[in-house]
């Protein structure tokens, strides 16, 4: 009989500013589309990281994975954005819109690229709460 898998979630808050700007838009365009978010200097929030590691009970050790392996790498993965104005300070974001939804993604790219190809855990989402009544969850893929 196979064994179960089990889900872990671990969460990090991280403070980023950002801008919502398509250098492809007219100034109009960028109004139209982007409303309120589009601004000369932008606009911060608090954001919060949950990442959810899915695989099979370690039988010697009783975990999923390891939580300080888990801080280490939600650490680095949210250190480039906290303190940052995201299309300003991160490469990624230079040529890449910062909404909510590529924000997640890129921070499941970052932890997953840290996780390697761990043939017991995966990740198998990220959430990322803009604030109380906003977030995105991103599951990977293309």
């Amino acid at each position: 009989m196979a064994q179960p898998k089990i889900r872990l979630a671990r969460k990090i808050t991280f403070s980023s500013a950002h801008r919502y700007f398509n250098a492809a838009f007219s100034e109009d365009e960028n109004r139209k589309i982007f409303g309120s978010c589009y601004t000369p200097y932008g606009h911060g929030h608090n954001y919060d990281l949950e990442a959810f590691f899915e695989g099979k009970i370690d039988s010697k050790t009783g975990m999923v994975i390891n939580l300080r392996d888990i801080d280490i790498m939600l650490k680095r993965a949210v250190e480039p954005l906290d303190h940052h104005h995201l299309n300003f300070d991160v490469p990624e974001f230079k040529e890449v819109v910062p909404t909510t939804e590529n924000i997640a993604k890129y921070c499941f790219d970052k932890i997953s690229a840290q996780l390697g190809q761990s043939g017991n855990v995966r990740l198998s989402q990220v959430r990322l709460y803009e604030g109380h009544d906003l977030w995105v969850d991103y599951f990977g893929g293309a």
